[in-house]
Formats: structure tokens, C-alpha cells, sequence
């Protein structure tokens, strides 16, 4: 059965016949793996369509915002975002299945240049197909091989045409093993983050903002302890109030089953949408590792930042992740900015203790501020879609360097 394969007729992208496309126009396939990459395929598509000299169209995997940037999307992303080794097993078919569909459409030779964003257990895979036809690659924020299975690099080498990172550090690393490549600067600065006085955000208010991530499994895994912890942090500190993050693809009725059960006992509000409506407003914030935290620093808002996956999972991360930390804010900084509580560290009750001492003490609010605006201008300034695109539109244009 693994053999079946699908023409791109049948999936609405025959190379002769796509819609709204004359001779002249080119084809961009995009696989961005989750929320975060959906976002910055969508900036990139917007950019690539300012500077094309031919109108371009987009296809790939991804989710609302590529949608709306108006790229056809042909697997949604959430089906196949997924944290932790052991639980991609429960996604193991819609991942099969993902896999199938892109290679198909790359084996037809449809899109003139693949885009990768992230997700690199999935998009190397694409890399090689897309190597194999012809097609140039694309990739666009690298896969963390500084952090982890460093012997990947090699592969990235072989299947990527040029490779465009989006932390200072990572140049270097690229560089120094032979991989072509661009620091641009991160996308998140595109967004005109700026960080508000306290004041202004909370109203005198003290706000505790909880962002439990963009995935069903963090969410799942993380908002029953954020909530406990909410819980307890009421009890001593009554005054206090929550909002609760609900990203995009996340359904807000998912969120309200886990956390129906402290209404009345803690005041919170689910926030759907766009994370910035819950930073603009809080006073500090309990935030899962990941993208959402560097969003937090570049509002400059104060965080405690946890995670949790199985037991497995954690133990063969720990085998081999050699880092000192694991929140991006902290590896930027190289330095503790923002404490980190993991795996059985990241309880109720700590995580209670580290937001009470925070909200205490004004002037450890304020150090920390200062630490994370230290940590934005490490990122260098706005524009990196932009020359993202440039990049992908120079390889659409050149065919494979």
C-alpha cells in the first residue's frame, strides 16, 4: 500500500493547469511543520510576492496564516506537529501520509524551489526528494543541529542549497562546516514588537499571563499544571488575575475543558488568537519553551519558562542535548535571564513560587526587563523576511547554484 502514489492532477497542482497561472509564473512549495513556521512562511510568501518579477504560486504544508498569505495548502501542519520522541508514534500515520503527499507533488516536479521552515526530521526528508528531482532547497531558519544530533549537518550540506539562520550564533557553526549561508536576523522583529511601560500594560494591575503552546500535546501536558499553579498563587494573592493564550490552532472548547473546573476559584480569561493580546497586558508570564518565549522577550515581559514531555523522550533528549539551557531567551543571553523549570522541576507548586517572588519584588521585574532588552538587540533589527526572500527568490530565479 505504501506504493500508491498520486498524480498532481489529482491533488489540484498539475504543472500545466494551476490556477491563475500563466507560462511565465513559477511555483514555491512551502512545509512549515507548526504554528510558529506558519507564520513566517506566510511573512516570506508576502515578501516573495513584492520582489518576483513573474507572479508566483504557493502550495505546501502549513496552516491559516500561509492560507490567507494565499498559498494552497495541501496537508495542515497541526496534523503533524508534534513534540517529543515518543509521541510522534501517535502521529506516525498523518506523518506517513504528509510524507507521501509532499513527495508526490515534488516527484511531479511542480514547484521550481522547496522552502523549508524548521520541522527538520520531516523537511530533511523532503530535501532529499527534492535534491533528487532537480528542484533547488531552500532553507529558511535551520534546524537546532548546533543543540542536538550535530552529525545532521553533514546531511544539510548535501541537500540544501543555502541555508538562512535566524540566531547570531548559528552562522558560524554553518560556516565552519561548509553550508552555505545567511544570518537575516529573526522574523519575530518583523512584527514591530515593542515593549510597553508596565504601567500601561496591566493598568496597576497584576496580570499573570500563561501560554501553554501552539500543539494539542503541550497544551494537554502543560495547562493543567499552569492552572494548578494559577490556583495556588490565588490563594495567597487574591488581587491577582489571569489570562489564559489560546493560539490559533488550538480550539478554544479544548482549552475550556481543562480549565472549566477553577471557575470561581481562580479568576482567568481565555485569550483565542494572536499571543501579543496576553504580553501587552501582563505583568509576567508562565511560558513553554519554544518560540513563545522569545516572543515574550522581545515585550520584554518578565517569564518563568517550563516543559514537560515523556519520560523516555526527556531521558533520550538528555543522552544527547549537550546545552546548558534550554528556553532560547537563556541561550541567547548565555546566561540565566529567565529561570527554567523541566520535566518534574516544572510542578504547581514551583512554579507558583518562582511567579509570587517575581510579583513581590519590583525591582527583580525590572532587572529583569533590562536582561531581556540586552537580549533583543543580540537579534539584530527588522527585516528578516525580507531578506529571506531575497535569498529565495535568487535560488527560484538560478535554478541549483
Amino acid at each position: 500500500m505504501w506504493r500508491i502514489r498520486f498524480s498532481a492532477r489529482e491533488i489540484g497542482l498539475d504543472k500545466h493547469a494551476l490556477p491563475n497561472r500563466g507560462p511565465a509564473d513559477r511555483c514555491v512549495m512551502i512545509i512549515a511543520g507548526e504554528a510558529s513556521g506558519d507564520l513566517h512562511g506566510a511573512n516570506l510568501i508576502r515578501h516573495m510576492r513584492e520582489q518576483a518579477e513573474t507572479s508566483l504560486f504557493f502550495c505546501g504544508i502549513g496552516g491559516s496564516a500561509m492560507r490567507r498569505a494565499g498559498a494552497k495548502i495541501l496537508v495542515e501542519a497541526e496534523r503533524l506537529s508534534v513534540v517529543g520522541i515518543t509521541e510522534v508514534i501517535a502521529r506516525l500515520p498523518d506523518i506517513l501520509s504528509g510524507m507521501r503527499t509532499a513527495r508526490n507533488v515534488l516527484a511531479s516536479r511542480v514547484p521550481d524551489l522547496l522552502v523549508l521552515i524548521d520541522f527538520p526530521d520531516f523537511n530533511l526528508r523532503m530535501a532529499a526528494t527534492a535534491k533528487k528531482h532537480g528542484i533547488p532547497v531552500f532553507y529558511y531558519i535551520s534546524p537546532q543541529v548546533w543543540a542536538w544530533r550535530k552529525g545532521r549537518v553533514r546531511t544539510i550540506r548535501k541537500r540544501v542549497d543555502h541555508t538562512a539562520v535566524i540566531l547570531p550564533f548559528e552562522a558560524d557553526f554553518f560556516e565552519a562546516h561548509g553550508v552555505p549561508v545567511s544570518f537575516v536576523g529573526h522574523p519575530l522583529l518583523d512584527a514591530g514588537y515593542e515593549p510597553a511601560p508596565l504601567y500601561e500594560r496591566t493598568e496597576g494591575r497584576t496580570v499573570v499571563g500563561l501560554l501553554p503552546g501552539s500543539r494539542g500535546s503541550e497544551v494537554a501536558r502543560h495547562l493543567p499544571i499552569m492552572m494548578e499553579a494559577a490556583a495556588r498563587i490565588s490563594r495567597r494573592h487574591p488581587h491577582v488575575s489571569f489570562l489564559v493564550s489560546c493560539a490559533h490552532s488550538i480550539p478554544v472548547e479544548s482549552m475550556a475543558s481543562i480549565t472549566e473546573k477553577y471557575i470561581g476559584a481562580v479568576p482567568f480569561t481565555i485569550v483565542p488568537g494572536d499571543v501579543t493580546q496576553v504580553l501587552k497586558r501582563s505583568t509576567c508570564v508562565v511560558a513553554v519553551s519554544g518560540t513563545v518565549s522569545l516572543e515574550t522577550a522581545l515585550y520584554g515581559v518578565p517569564m518563568v519558562v517550563i516543559y514537560k514531555v515523556s519520560f523516555l523522550s526527556y531521558w533520550l533528549a538528555k543522552a544527547l542535548i549537550r546545552l546548558e539551557y534550554i528556553s532560547l531567551v537563556n541561550l541567547i543571553a548565555g546566561k540565566e535571564v529567565v529561570p527554567e523549570l523541566i520535566q518534574k522541576n516544572a510542578s504547581a507548586e514551583n512554579i507558583a513560587a518562582r511567579i509570587v517572588s517575581m510579583i513581590a519584588d519590583p525591582q527583580e521585574l525590572e532587572t529583569v526587563r533590562k536582561e531581556l532588552a540586552e537580549v533583543r538587540k543580540r537579534l539584530g533589527g527588522p527585516g528578516a523576511s525580507a531578506r529571506a526572500a531575497q535569498i529565495a527568490t535568487r535560488l527560484l530565479n538560478e535554478g541549483i547554484t
